[in-house]
C-alpha cells in the first residue's frame, strides 16, 4: 500500500542533537560521581528512544540503587532542559537529507513527529528551528511512542499499513512493530537492518 502518513523520531534522525543530550545529563547529575554518570550515559547510549523520565528512572532504581520521587525525577528533567534547550535550537544541526525530503516532498504526506524527547520542550525547539508548519502535530514524554502511534492513528483514522515511522533507534523499531506499521531505519547501522519497506529517501 502507497505510504500517506509518516511519524518521524527526531533526535538523531530531524535534528543531529545526540552529542548535545550527554551534555543534557552531565549537567543535570553534575552532583553525582563521575562513574554513576558514565554508567547513566552508557544506558542513554543503548536505549536512544527512551525519554528522560525513563532514564533518570533507571539512575536511582538502577545506579544509585536508592528510593526516589516524582519531583525528584523532575528537578533532573527540568535541570537537563534548561542546559540543553537553547543548544538545541540551531538550525545547523538539522540533518541535511531529512530537510530536503521535507521540503521536496513533505505536502505528499501528513507528518508527525513523535519522540522520546519531553514533548513541551520538543515543541519550543521545534518552532524556534522553524520547522513546526510541516507537521500535522508534535508528540513527545512522558507519552511513551508506541502509546503516541496508536492514540494518533485511532484519533485520526489512519490505515496502520499506509504509516511509515523512520527512526534510529530499536525503540522506534518497536513502536512500529506494536502498531504494525512499517518501519524504515536511518543514520544507525544497525537499527537500519531492521528496515521492512522499500521506502528511499533521497531518491524521492
Amino acid at each position: 500500500m502507497k505510504i500517506k502518513t509518516i511519524f518521524w523520531d527526531f533526535d538523531g534522525v530531524i535534528l543531529a542533537s545526540n552529542p548535545i543530550r550527554e551534555i543534557g545529563f552531565k549537567v543535570a547529575l553534575q552532583e553525582y560521581t563521575e562513574k554513576e554518570v558514565e554508567a547513566l550515559i552508557a544506558f542513554h547510549r543503548e536505549n536512544g528512544g527512551w525519554s528522560r523520565y525513563v532514564k533518570f528512572a533507571y539512575f536511582f532504581e538502577k545506579i544509585r540503587k536508592e528510593s526516589y520521587n516524582k519531583k525528584d525525577i523532575q528537578h533532573l528533567a527540568s535541570a537537563y532542559s534548561n542546559a540543553v534547550k537553547s543548544l538545541l535550537i540551531n538550525k545547523d544541526l538539522l540533518i541535511e537529507e531529512i530537510m530536503s525530503f521535507i521540503l521536496k516532498n513533505g505536502k505528499n504526506y501528513r507528518m508527525y513527529i513523535a519522540s522520546g524527547s519531553d514533548g513541551k520542550e520538543l515543541n519550543e525547539v521545534c518552532q524556534g528551528l522553524g520547522i513546526t508548519k510541516f507537521f500535522h502535530s508534535i508528540h513527545g514524554s512522558p507519552e511513551i511512542k508506541s502509546a503516541i502511534l496508536n492514540r494518533i492513528i485511532k484519533e485520526q483514522r489512519h490505515d496502520p499499513s499506509s504509516c511509515l515511522m523512520i527512526g534510529d533507534s530499536k525503540n522506534d523499531y518497536d513502536a512500529a512493530t506494536e502498531n504494525n506499521i512499517p518501519f524504515l531505519g536511518f543514520n544507525n547501522p544497525e537499527i537500519e537492518k531492521l528496515t521492512n519497506v522499500d521506502f528511499n529517501l533521497s531518491e524521492l
